[in-house]
């Protein structure tokens, strides 16, 4: 038996307890080989990949490399990493264990729906989330995770007999992952503080000491950040640059455009659409369409949630609070993946806030039967078909299809056992071509500088190839490049750049334009830099603006 909605208790054969996580397992499963296959962000897989490395090798976020998010998911990958080696296939199968986390979070949050709005939001949740960025660990997908995994804890917490060894087990966890969620990524602070306040106000004065006191256990991993990288580097890592200085650099117009993309990776993208056989609204339509269907999802959420607050469940209000402080995500970068990060949980629990509508309609409190639940589960399933299917369905079905061997579209960069995928063939042919002379040309030791092709504009870095030579340390503390920070005329790039000894420059995102402040020129410093004190080796393949794809340098 399962405890249900206002303490109704549900029945769970057989068939309901087992068959709705198969589901949703087998929504994970079917594009895994597809996604392991298939290319990386290069930048943001990249980062993934070198910066734990760097902190086993000593190094710290925020003091030694730039790094916007909490140090928790570095932490994670550097103890698995020098448990089981450094490697795309390490790295991938924890990004596959964080999504796996969100989706069966979603589940555990709804199962008092039933076992079929359980099954069915987390088999929804993994449908959206899972292709945006691939299987690359990103710091998001884990701190989201184990947000739903707290606010699970905390609500079993309130059920449970206050004072009993169970209550105080739960809170204990509860704190624990909330304190988890923060350290990787700090800026979900409102999505664990608010449905946290819904839990505070559900216990008594001992849970709530309880709660808040492990609350601030699960976070003290950040006095040893502080302590070890300075608080002025933390602060200005973790605060000032992403909030202040990268914002305008990054944020893209809302509403989106009706006619076109605002962000350069999506347009990118219209590269290597893959076919979809109905018809469906034109690509940024459907990003308007996602955002406003967010904003409704969200307000119905917190609608429900206070009718069924007045009749003592607080169970939808602490989720609607959770899926409110998603929201700036979306808010900041309508693009698919943020829309992505943000929807795979509010569109995921939205079948609840449906079975508790008609609840309220109807005026009785019952459990949902299998035909209701699947129609709650439906709307989300059908507007997301209908209207938003290039960047959910078109998207998952192409990667089911590449595990398939369908539409196959990465090729191999490799290096002395590394490897990293890529999506366009001049480029893997380029860096092939490019690693062995960077090994003629340098000695281990020497420091590498990634940059791209005009060091003005720094919207992208192609970070992957530091882990692909990892006996060259880097040069710079601009692994990961963003406009408005590593081209600032304070950010020191140019001395870092007069330090190094190798230099390879890629033009393969020069073309970058946003409607934002990526286009503005930065300190032209270090391309004098560039110019005085280092001499061209070799070009690789065809690039923008008269370069080469990628330009090896070294020191004159």
């Amino acid at each position: 038996m399962a405890r249900g909605v206002a303490g109704i208790t549900l029945p769970a054969p057989m068939a309901a307890r087992f068959l709705p996580p198969t589901v949703i397992a087998a929504v994970c499963l079917l594009p895994l080989w597809g996604l392991w296959l298939a290319a990386g962000p290069p930048m943001e897989e990249g980062f993934m990949l070198v910066f734990p490395e760097r902190v086993l090798e000593g190094d710290l976020p925020n003091r030694d490399f730039l790094h916007l998010y909490g140090p928790g998911g570095l932490w994670v990958l550097a103890a698995v990493y020098a448990v089981l080696g450094v490697s795309l296939g390490v790295q991938r199968a924890v990004g596959f264990l964080q999504h796996l986390g969100l989706a069966f979070g979603t589940y555990a949050l709804l199962r008092p729906w039933g076992p079929w709005v359980a099954g069915g939001g987390g088999a929804i949740a993994a449908l959206i989330v899972i292709t945006p960025s691939g299987l690359s660990a990103l710091a998001w997908i884990g701190g989201v995770a184990f947000a739903l995994w707290f606010l699970n804890s905390g609500l079993l917490a309130v059920e449970a007999e206050p004072g009993s060894t169970r209550r105080n087990r739960l809170l204990a966890a509860a704190g624990l992952l909330a304190g988890a969620a923060l350290l990787y990524r700090l800026d979900l602070v409102l999505a664990v503080g608010l449905p946290g306040l819904v839990l505070l106000a559900g216990l008594d004065r001992s849970g709530r000491i309880r709660l808040l006191a492990w609350s601030a256990i699960g976070s003290s991993p950040y006095l040893i950040h502080l302590v070890t990288a300075g608080p002025s580097n933390v602060i200005r890592g973790m605060v000032i640059e992403p909030v202040f200085e990268l914002r305008g650099g990054r944020k893209l117009p809302l509403p989106p455009s009706w006619d076109d993309y605002d962000g350069f990776l999506q347009r990118a993208g219209l590269l290597d659409e893959p076919p979809w056989p109905f018809w469906s609204p034109r690509g940024p339509v459907q990003l308007n369409l996602w955002l406003l269907g967010i904003l409704l999802a969200t307000a119905l959420l917190l609608w429900m949630g206070v009718v069924c607050l007045r009749r003592g469940d607080r169970r939808l209000l602490a989720i609607a609070a959770l899926a409110t402080g998603l929201l700036p995500q979306a808010m900041q970068r309508a693009d698919s993946t943020h829309l992505a990060w943000v929807s795979c949980v509010t569109f995921a629990v939205l079948p609840a806030a449906l079975v508790e509508l008609r609840r309220h309609w109807s005026g009785r409190v019952r459990p949902p039967s299998v035909p209701r639940a699947l129609a709650a589960l439906a709307v989300p399933l059908v507007a997301t078909l209908v209207l938003l299917p290039d960047f959910t369905w078109r998207a998952y079905a192409d990667s089911v299809g590449q595990t398939f061997g369908h539409r196959r579209n990465a090729d191999v960069m490799s290096h002395k056992g590394r490897e990293f995928r890529y999506a366009r063939p001049d480029a893997v042919d380029a860096v092939n071509a490019m690693l062995p002379r960077v090994e003629e040309i340098s000695q281990p030791g020497d420091r590498l500088f990634v940059g791209p092709g005009d060091l003005a504009l720094t919207p992208y870095s192609e970070a992957f190839l530091y882990y692909l030579l990892p006996h060259l340390p880097p040069a710079t503390r601009y692994i990961e490049m963003d406009p408005g920070v590593a081209n600032a005329e304070d950010s020191g790039l140019a001395d870092e750049l007069a330090a190094a000894d190798v230099v390879i420059l890629s033009s393969i995102r020069d073309d970058w334009n946003e409607p934002n402040d990526s286009l503005e020129r930065g300190s032209e410093e270090p391309n004098r830099v560039l110019e005085e004190q280092f001499c061209l080796v070799e070009s690789y393949g065809d690039g923008l603006f008269g370069r080469g794809l990628y330009e090896l340098y070294r020191r004159c």
